[in-house]
Parts: structure tokens; sequence; C-alpha cells
């Protein structure tokens, strides 16, 4: 199973870090084009839990399935429901969890898919097959949200006036295509010669609040946490501040011992659930980014799991909630 036609952006490092061993059960948590899934059942015996809510991916696996002789298992699912998964494949633990998060090069070579403001195509950038598309939340988001959602998901500071743009022109003509979307904002955000594309930020906003990304992760994370034996490996590759942000702020936590004020009473300290491996991120090295710039921005990070029983899930998150936003809450 070694010809893969699809090497993932670190993917040497990722399978390096999962420290693979026969006989081992792992969950490729973001199958995609299936890179991660071939290197693992590479090695003698070992199962392999893939899950992608993509139905195109999930038809692309076909093969890989069937010529896996029953060792891959191939779901269709958010990766945040990984733990179910597993329990539905009547697995309880593994040896290993692996992640690429965000959006991958296939959707956005997929004009249809509307996930890239350099096709022309409609406004959709579900990477499933459920739920509201791009198009209906700028057809119904409040300014304010929408602004919000800019801001924050995109980090874009033209948030507010992109808003008041969307909310003024929608109420003659609905955005319906990427490259209505990306005119208006284009129009509204000036950019000089070699900078991003102004309705980049925009754009990413939009996908990842429309597939809820962030908090997929969060919850992904902790599902990871709980269905990992001791010494199972996570190994997480993100694309952008945010998502790396989360990932960092994640194991940080889950590792963190001790460290009270002597002056102080002690207080009770949550045992370690992992041990990192990665003190600071892994990142491509220049031979990759030549041969594939989006690999200019990913980030791996890994730890290995204790003893420890997992820790309670954090508290919710503060960020718009998708289903707020379109009953107008």
């Amino acid at each position: 199973m070694s010809d893969a036609p699809h090497i993932p952006v670190l993917g040497v490092e990722a399978v390096a870090h999962l420290a693979l061993r026969e006989g081992g059960i792992y969950v490729d948590a973001t199958f995609g084009a299936g890179g991660y899934s071939r290197a693992i059942l590479d090695v003698p015996g070992t199962q392999v839990i893939a899950i992608d809510r993509d139905r195109t991916a999930i038809a692309g696996g076909a093969e890989l399935v069937a010529s896996a002789s029953g060792r891959l298992a191939l779901v269709e699912d958010r990766f945040s429901n990984l733990a179910e998964v597993c329990a539905a494949q009547g697995v309880k633990a593994v040896d290993g969890v692996v992640m690429d998060v965000g959006v991958s090069s296939m959707q956005l070579d997929q004009a249809g898919r509307g996930f890239s403001f350099r096709l022309d195509g409609p406004l959709d950038m579900r990477m499933g097959q459920t739920g509201p598309t791009a198009a209906e939340i700028v057809a119904r988001a409040s300014e304010g949200d929408l602004a919000d959602i800019i801001y924050l998901f995109g980090e874009e500071r033209h948030s507010r006036r992109i808003a008041r743009a969307i909310v003024a022109d929608r109420q003659e003509t609905p955005f319906t295509t990427t490259r209505a979307l990306a005119d208006l904002v284009g129009r509204v955000v000036r950019s000089k010669p070699g900078e991003i594309h102004p309705a980049t930020r925009t754009f990413q906003a939009l996908r990842i609040f429309v597939n809820e990304e962030l908090e997929e992760l969060r919850t992904a994370l902790a599902a990871a946490e709980r269905v990992l034996k001791p010494g199972g490996r996570l190994v997480v590759v993100s694309f952008h501040s945010l998502e790396d942000r989360i990932v960092k702020n994640f194991l940080a936590e889950r590792s963190k011992t001790g460290g009270g004020s002597r002056h102080l009473p002690e207080v009770a300290q949550t045992a370690p659930s992992f041990q990192l491996l990665t003190r600071r991120p892994v990142i491509a090295g220049e031979a990759e980014v030549a041969h594939n710039p989006r690999a200019r921005s990913a980030k791996l990070r890994a730890a290995e799991r204790t003893t420890a029983p997992a820790h309670h899930d954090d508290e919710p998150s503060s960020w718009p909630k998708l289903s707020d936003v379109m009953r107008g809450g």
C-alpha cells in the first residue's frame, strides 16, 4: 500500500510522531485523500478507523477500503464524534489519533463546493451535506453577527465595513456565488500588490463558521483524550493561528504539572493526561514549502497519553453559534 497518490502536509513527521507499531489501532480523524491511513496500513497488522464528514472523500476512499482487507473502516461523520465512531466499531481504546485540521486542497480545487474565491461557484462551503450554506448565512445574519463572524474567525480588521456593505447590497441582490461575494469584499478592502487577496479572511471566517470548525476541533481533542490508551499518541496538524492556538492551549492545560505558589494554600491539581512531545510546533522544511506553498503555515503538535483519567471538558466557548445566528438569537 505504499503507492500513496497523496502525501499530507507534514505527513512524514506526523506518522513518525504516531510511533506506529504492528497490530496497533489508529484513528485517522480527517481521512481526506487517505494519506495518513495508507501510511498507517503500511505497518503490518495495523487497523485504522478513518473519519470524514465529506461524502466525496468517503467515495474516493472505497478502493483503499477494499484493498485493506478489513483493516480499514471508513466512516462518514464529524471528527468530533470520534469516540462514538470507535465505540460503534467495537473499539474502546486506540494507540493513536491523527488530525489534519481545516479545508483540504481537494475541496478548495472544486468550484462547485464554494470554498475558494478564486473559482466561481455556488456560495456553499459546507464540508458535509447538511446545515446552512455560506449563502444562507450571508443572507440571514444580522450586520452585527456578520461583523463578529468575520472578525473572530477571519481576524479581519475591516469586518464592520464588510458586514455593512453585505447587508446593504443583499437587499437588492442576494449573494449566491463566490465571485459576487469576493468582488464586494474587493471593493470594500483595498490591497497592495503582493498582499493576500482581500477576500481571503472573509472566506476563511465564513468557512470556519459554516462548518463550526473551531468547536469541532475542541470537541475532537477531548474525544481523543478519552479513547487513547496510556502511551497512545495524539498528533495534530493545523494551518492557521486560531486552530493552532486551540491545540496548543489544550495540550498545555492537559500536560500541566504542579507550579502552585508557596504563599498560597495547596490546591489539588488534576493529574496531567498528556506528556508533550513537541515543546515547539514542528513546521515544514524548505523543500516541502517549495513543493506545496500551503505547507508554509502548517504546524504540528504531538503528545503522549498518560495513565491519568481524562480531564473534564472545558467551559463552553463564547464564539458565535451557528444555530443562534440562523434563528436571529
